[in-house]
């Protein structure tokens, strides 16, 4: 692998990352690393102080009560509100912009620190009128527009426990989310557009309330019902003395897994927790500083919205954009990051492969001097990908990052301070011992293995919703006892590098949403004509595609007509990225000897490797079907 950019010795020394080096007297990220592990209180405590964290940390910052990543309490003396650090007020930034928001028409909405200060109290307010505190859920289902950042700010400065969909989502999808998190309040919008289109959401809006029976109030951005509040109106007085203080382990956010194995599970994420590991990617893996312009395209419905969002805590302005990537033409987010100056850029690995095959050049008519770092995640960047970005954008800082949903992070991602090998992510997070291992759990490098997790870290869950913590341990511990594991093909170069393969299990990822199979199984098998089907990610074009099996009942066949069916009623209950790109006809569906659908066995097939553990099927015959 080749080296495709060196920072430059000035820009070095200007980075966060070199600043923070020598405050835990470390020479360079690697011996960080190692010192990191070493004194796990000292290095939070350090990063804590140095990325601007507000409240009463405590004298403890680790407290160890076992091994592994459910071993270790982080702060458990600390006093704090996160809005305190997101919404702290710096010198001079009242009148300056912290929410930026353009939509594919153009349009586009500021807010200032002073405004979103202001409106954040309002909506607080308005919250605890409503009886809302620790213990409740506020739900979003909504576009990604400032509404949704402002009130996810005052769930926050509230002490209630925020958790959201995107509004492409319908409402079997929704459902199978906020009906097991039960909200007390939602917020939702009566459109949104994509593509040139203008998508109505007043019907679906009526069933999902019909069947979320704990709802207290409805808010909603555009056209209002008459028994729903409009987004303009719910506001109260606004509390202008402290915020109140939480533990460092106070519940702030639910993210929701993709629904392998039946409804999604809902991940109960530490507000806290979920800030300070950002604050370090942020800070120092990406050189984000206080007056940058942050863009990451994606929706509420993604890890990534609350990532952005996080972006306020280090005074950067957060650029919001609604709508499709491509719109009204396919380079049109480069426009916005020349006309918003845009220090970093964040995307998909998928988005940026479209860019290559459509020989996209976002330089050579843009001024785009502003962008010092790009960010790609949610699927591995091909190396295709890497050259792209390097002969058509020049020198940035490329940082690929990898973490996922599950602890609303990154377990290995960018450095500043270090060359960028082609088609390598460049390293562990600090803070991070991960590591990659064979079957039996022993680390291997330069071998495709297992992406694994050995120590704690601030974001490991509280748990799932309503689980009595087998389900938690089930998900993480039980391949490799005492070891996170995290459901990604990866291989550890000797230089420290990483590269991602895809998902080891049944999990299904395209352009960075995570889509389980159990809650497509649900919907397509809905159709009478469909006996059973599986659905696997197939590497493809330097992402990946999904692929539907179908056996159908007796008698009829897969035709066009049958096809467009099943897209159809993918597209209407899920998400139209639940479609899949190619539906196959088999006789059978291969099956452990318990009687389980072995997805795993027919991912190897489609993917060209070695059937793991045939022993345990059934009916090993039946995978010359799934050779595609």
């Amino acid at each position: 692998m080749s080296t495709l950019w060196t920072p430059r010795f000035d820009a070095i020394e200007r980075s966060n990352m070199h600043r923070f080096l020598g405050t835990i007297g470390a020479f360079d990220t690697d011996e960080a690393r190692r010192v990191a592990l070493a004194d796990n209180d000292s290095f939070w405590k350090a990063l804590w102080g140095f990325c601007g964290m507000q409240g009463e940390s405590g004298e403890r910052a680790a407290l160890v009560h076992g091994p592994g990543p459910r071993g270790t309490s982080y702060f458990p003396d600390a006093r704090l509100n996160v809005v305190d650090t997101l919404l702290q007020v710096r010198e001079g930034d009242g009148a300056r912009d912290a929410i930026i928001e353009v939509d594919e028409t153009g349009a586009r909405r500021t807010t200032t620190w002073n405004e979103l200060r202001h409106e954040v109290a309002a909506v607080a307010a308005a919250l605890s009128n409503d009886g809302v505190g620790p213990g409740h859920r506020v739900a979003a289902w909504m576009p990604n527009v400032r509404e949704t950042v402002v009130l996810f700010l005052a769930t926050m400065h509230v002490g209630a426990t925020f958790t959201s969909t995107s509004a492409d989502f319908g409402a079997h999808g929704v459902l199978e989310r906020f009906g097991q998190t039960t909200p007390t309040v939602l917020l939702a919008a009566s459109h949104y557009r994509y593509a040139g289109k203008t998508i109505d959401l007043t019907h679906t809006l009526a069933q999902i309330r019909s069947e979320l029976p704990g709802l207290v109030r409805t808010v909603v951005v555009g056209e209002c019902p008459d028994d729903a509040t409009p987004w303009a109106d719910y506001r109260g007085t606004a509390d202008e003395g402290p915020r109140p203080q939480f533990h460092f382990d106070h519940p702030g956010t639910i993210l929701y897994t993709s629904g392998t194995t039946g409804k999604p599970k809902c991940i109960v994420h530490r507000a806290a927790g979920v800030l300070l590991m950002h604050l370090k990617e942020q800070q120092l893996h990406c050189d984000v500083r206080p007056g940058d312009r942050v863009f990451y395209f994606t929706t509420c419905g993604w890890m990534m919205w609350n990532w952005l969002v996080s972006m306020l805590a280090s005074g950067a302005a957060i650029v919001l954009y609604d709508g499709s990537p491509t719109h009204p033409q396919i380079d049109r987010l480069w426009d916005l990051c020349e006309s918003e100056r845009l220090t970093l850029f964040g995307t998909s690995a998928k988005y940026i492969d479209a860019m290559r095959k459509n020989a996209v050049a976002p330089r050579s008519t843009r001024d785009l001097s502003a962008l010092r770092t790009v960010c790609s995640t949610g699927s591995p960047l091909a190396p295709d990908g890497f050259d792209w970005v390097y002969q058509r954008l020049g020198d940035v800082h490329l940082a690929s990052i990898s973490g996922g949903t599950d602890l609303c992070g990154c377990f290995v991602g960018g450095d500043p301070t270090k060359p960028v090998t082609r088609g390598e992510i460049q390293g562990t997070m600090l803070g991070m011992d991960v590591r990659v291992v064979d079957d039996d759990g022993q680390e291997i490098v330069n071998r495709v293995g297992e992406l694994v997790c050995a120590n704690s870290f601030p974001s490991v869950p509280l748990g799932f919703w309503g689980d009595d913590g087998s389900r938690f341990e089930h998900a993480y511990f039980a391949r490799f006892p005492g070891l996170w594991t995290h459901g990604d093909f990866a291989t550890r170069t000797s230089s420290g590098g990483f590269v991602i393969h895809g998902r080891s299990d049944a999990t299904l990822n395209v352009a960075g949403v995570r889509i389980g199979t159990a809650e497509l199984y649900a919907v397509v098998e809905e159709d009478v004509d469909v006996l059973e089907c599986l659905a696997v990610g197939q590497s493809w074009e330097n992402d990946s595609r999904i692929v539907l099996f179908v056996v159908p009942v007796v008698g009829k066949q897969l035709n066009d007509e049958f096809q467009a069916r099943v897209r159809n009623l993918i597209r209407s209950r899920l998400t139209p990225r639940h479609v899949p790109s190619l539906i196959v006809e088999v006789p059978e569906l291969p099956r452990t000897r318990s009687g389980k659908l072995s997805e795993l066995a027919v991912a190897d097939v489609v993917n060209g490797r070695a059937v793991r553990n045939t022993e345990a099927l059934a009916n090993p015959h039946c995978l010359v079907n799934f050779v595609l």
